[in-house]
C-alpha cells in the first residue's frame, strides 16, 4: 500500500478523469466521490471504481440531466446520457435549491452508476433536507437457494440533519459488487459464503460474478431470504415510479419537523451509531493528509 498525500491524488483522479473527457467541474465532483468513500474507509465504492469506468462506454462526458416532469409532489429527471454519479449530484443540488414545504419525490431516470449512496444524501442533509435515498443497477443478487443474478446489490440510504447529521448507507448483498472488484484486482477469493452459484453452492471466485456466472448472496446468513425481501423491495420501488429504460435512482425530500437525529443518537447511550465509524475515519484522514491506496492502482492512476 502507498500512503499517498490527498492534494497528489486529487490531482492524479482529475486528470484521469479529464483523460475520460469530463470537464473540470465534473471531474472534481466524480472525483470527490471516489475520494470519500476512500476517507470512509469504503474502498470498494472509491478509486478502484475510477478503474472499472474507464473500461465502460456509453456515457457522453459533457451530458447534463435535464428535467421531464414536475407536479406539487413529484419532480422527474431523465439523466440523458450522463454519468450516473455526476447526474444525480446535479439533480440533489437542484432540488435542494426549491426545497419542497412538505415531501417531495424525485425519480432521475437512466442513472447509472450512482456509487456511494451517503455521499449524495449527506450533503442534501447539510442543505437542511431529510433525504431517502435508493437506486437499480445490473442484477448482482442471486436467489441464496440458486439461479442466476436477478436483483440490484440495492442500496438503500437515509440521512437526517443534525449535528452531526445521521447517515445510513446499506445494501443487500453479502457483500458489495465494489468488493467483487477488488478482490478480482487483488487475486484473491471472496470472503466465504459470500458468492452462490446456480445450483446453489457457494463461490468464492470474483471471476465468475463479474461474468454473471454466479450472483451475490443476500446478507443475513440462514436468514438470507430477509436480504432478498430486502433487495426486492428496491427493486419493486423504483421500477413502479420510473419510466424509462435503464436504472434509475429515487430520492424523497422532507424538511425535518424534529430532532430526531439527536432523539435516536440518545437512545444509543454512547455506543457506536451506524455511520459514526465512517465519519471519524474521514475525519482521521483529513487530519493526517494522505490515505493508503493499492500500490498498483496508485501507478494505474499515475499513469
Amino acid at each position: 500500500m502507498a500512503e499517498v498525500r490527498l492534494d497528489e491524488l486529487r490531482a492524479a483522479v482529475a486528470g484521469r478523469l479529464r483523460g475520460l473527457g469530463f470537464d473540470e467541474r465534473t471531474a472534481t465532483l466524480i472525483g470527490e466521490h471516489y475520494l470519500d468513500a476512500e476517507l470512509c474507509g469504503a474502498a470498494t465504492h472509491g478509486l478502484e471504481r475510477l478503474r472499472w469506468l474507464a473500461e465502460q462506454g456509453g456515457f457522453d462526458a459533457a451530458a447534463r440531466p435535464a428535467q421531464i416532469e414536475r407536479t406539487d409532489s413529484v419532480s422527474r429527471w431523465d439523466a440523458a446520457g450522463a454519468v450516473g454519479y455526476a447526474a444525480l449530484a446535479d439533480v440533489l443540488a437542484a432540488e435542494a435549491k426549491t426545497p419542497p414545504t412538505g415531501a417531495r419525490f424525485v425519480v432521475v431516470e437512466r442513472c447509472f452508476p450512482t456509487g456511494r449512496l451517503g455521499w449524495f444524501a449527506e450533503r442534501v442533509a447539510g442543505d437542511g433536507l431529510v433525504c431517502l435515498l435508493t437506486a437499480t443497477s445490473p442484477p448482482r443478487i442471486a436467489h441464496p437457494d440458486g439461479g442466476p443474478p436477478i436483483l440490484a446489490t440495492s442500496p438503500l440510504c437515509l440521512a437526517v440533519p443534525g449535528t452531526p447529521p445521521a447517515v445510513i448507507d446499506v445494501s443487500m448483498g453479502r457483500i458489495t459488487y465494489g468488493e467483487v472488484l477488488a478482490a478480482a484486482a487483488a487475486g484473491e477469493a471472496l470472503p466465504p459464503g459470500s458468492g452462490v452459484r446456480p445450483d446453489g453452492s457457494p463461490e468464492d471466485d470474483p471471476a465468475e460474478i463479474r461474468a454473471d456466472r454466479a450472483g451475490i448472496r443476500p446478507f443475513g446468513g440462514d436468514q438470507a431470504h430477509k436480504g432478498l425481501a430486502l433487495a426486492a423491495l428496491v427493486e419493486l420501488l423504483v421500477g413502479a415510479v420510473s419510466a424509462g429504460p435503464g436504472h434509475a435512482a429515487v430520492a424523497l425530500l422532507a424538511a425535518p419537523r424534529s430532532d430526531a437525529a439527536g432523539r435516536i443518537r440518545g437512545l444509543f447511550g454512547g455506543r457506536r451509531f451506524p455511520g459514526d465509524e465512517s465519519s471519524a475515519r474521514r475525519d482521521a484522514a483529513l487530519a493526517r493528509g494522505s490515505v493508503a491506496v493499492p500500490d498498483d492502482l496508485w501507478d494505474w492512476l499515475r499513469r
